[in-house]
């Protein structure tokens, strides 16, 4: 009897983990991170589209879903690669999102110098009279033909002092309510008329900048979006704000929460109160990991929900909480504090310096949305709680009295 003919077999096609792997052990082979330098590496790394695996492919991307960026950041941590994020944190969690959103492809050709940090961005929304509402900002931008001539001043602005680039929202209609008369643009930080000026944090330094524009001329092909579109590019740039802050997914145990514990078992205290102190905050901490975790796999590309204030909000509170243990189990050293004189960083993250993490936490629950901000809207948004009495809402912004 003749055998049954069986029926060739279908071919095999790589799943998207396997062909973000594939891509990663490429990356390796193609460019060892200890025989090229870290500009080098972060280029090729955006050519193979492992920049933000989200994004378009040509644009540092794959067009899948953000969850696969994991793996790139296990894979290529694993290999010792560098990890660029660390020098732009701007540029990457907040700026290079809006541009991919809201940009036109002259624009987008801007990322690939963004992701390998030849080009440090910042993001030029907050002022003195517009902090907590962004959206009443003063900061004029008059068109000129071609041009706009931007006159007004932004505060609280990380890494100004070495950023070519910024993210920046103007008034250009203040006849219209305050949402609806801003546009956005890219402005380059090295244009006449751009001053920069520190601001002296209580760690002694000054990663925050408030930067004055007088008479700057920003081309109109730099504008992101259309005119008066402002606020669509500034609801993008806070949502990934907001998860870019607090909605990473470290290892277990890492981040704040690792020193709290390194803290710990160095002081060989047996105290049973703090030591249920530090173990309710270990398992607050592991709670907003795996939370976060839950989300990034559970988002799908394009600009976060509500998810990023959850995550922000509980970052905010518990890193405070967090080093606020560490003082306490310090005791008198608490109290020291090596030097208070003023430094330019070229980071904005946080070190192994007990102290000044402690200081630097304060700032957490105001940078990225105020954790007021942050509870307004999951009141309003998440839980559909009446929202707060607006008397200015429709109001055309050029009528709203102002201090």
């Amino acid at each position: 009897m003749a055998d049954t003919p069986t029926a060739p077999a279908a071919p095999t096609t790589d799943t998207d983990e396997d062909r973000v792997r594939r891509l990663c052990d490429e990356l390796l082979a193609e460019c060892p991170p200890d025989s090229v330098t870290e500009q080098q590496f972060l280029e090729a790394q955006y050519d193979k589209g492992l920049a933000w695996v989200q994004f378009p492919e040509g644009r540092g991307g794959l067009g899948l879903s953000p969850r696969f960026q994991k793996t790139v950041v296990e894979v290529l941590g694993r290999a010792g690669a560098p990890i660029g994020g660390a020098k732009n944190p701007i540029g990457y969690g907040m700026c290079a999102p809006a541009v991919v959103v809201h940009g036109t492809d002259e624009q987008q050709q801007l990322l690939r110098p963004l992701f390998s940090n030849e080009h440090i961005w910042c993001q030029l929304f907050s002022e003195p009279g517009a902090g907590s509402d962004v959206a009443s900002l003063a900061a004029k931008a008059e068109r000129d033909g071609d041009e706009w001539v931007v006159n007004g001043q932004k505060v609280w602005t990380t890494l100004a002092h070495i950023s070519r680039y910024g993210l920046l929202i103007a008034r250009t209609d203040p006849e219209q309510v305050k949402h609806k008369g801003i546009t956005a643009f890219v402005v380059d930080m090295e244009a006449p008329g751009v001053e920069v000026r520190p601001l002296r944090q209580m760690t002694g330094e000054a990663e925050f900048n408030e930067v004055y524009f007088t008479d700057v001329r920003i081309p109109d092909s730099m504008r992101l979006d259309a005119v008066g579109e402002g606020w669509r590019v500034s609801i993008t740039t806070l949502m990934n704000e907001r998860v870019s802050i607090g909605g990473g997914t470290p290892p277990r145990g890492s981040g704040p929460v690792r020193h709290l514990v390194e803290l710990w078992q160095k002081s060989g205290r047996s105290d049973a109160v703090q030591r249920d102190q530090v173990t309710q905050l270990w398992m607050q901490a592991e709670v907003n990991r795996l939370t976060n975790l839950r989300a990034a796999q559970n988002r799908k590309a394009g600009t976060p929900g509500p998810e990023g204030s959850v995550a922000k909000l509980a970052m905010a509170e518990l890193n405070k909480k967090i080093y606020e243990m560490c003082m306490d189990l310090l005791g008198p050293e608490g109290m020291l504090y090596e030097s208070y004189t003023m430094s330019r960083p070229r980071h904005a993250l946080f070190t192994d310096d007990l102290h000044k993490n402690f200081l630097r936490a304060r700032a957490n629950s105001i940078e990225g949305g105020t954790s007021e901000v942050l509870r307004n809207i999951l009141g309003e948004r998440v839980l559909g709680l009446p929202g707060d009495v607006r008397v200015d809402k429709d109001r055309p912004w050029n009528e709203v009295p102002r201090s």
